[in-house]
């Protein structure tokens, strides 16, 4: 895991009021395809607003900061 400024940084826009933390991680490239989302967020700590979250349905909203191993991701409108 890469630490502090070295950590790549993303931004998702929304096209819609919430976008899953599973279709988030195929958009950013974290993942070929939605069916491996389950095995990510088993195999790697993932932390949604410095919460580790597990749940690949989990809605991220505008403003939502969302940490995987060597990148950081911020919803925005």
């Amino acid at each position: 895991m890469i630490e502090g400024d070295q950590m790549e940084k993303q931004i998702v826009k929304l096209t819609s009021d919430h976008i899953t933390l599973g279709q988030m991680l195929k958009d950013v490239g974290v993942i070929g395809t939605g069916g491996q989302a389950k095995w990510y967020l088993q195999e790697n700590t993932v932390l949604v607003n410095g919460t580790a979250e597990t749940r690949r349905g989990r809605k991220l909203v505008a403003g939502d900061a969302v940490t995987v191993p060597d990148m950081q991701i911020t919803v925005q409108d």
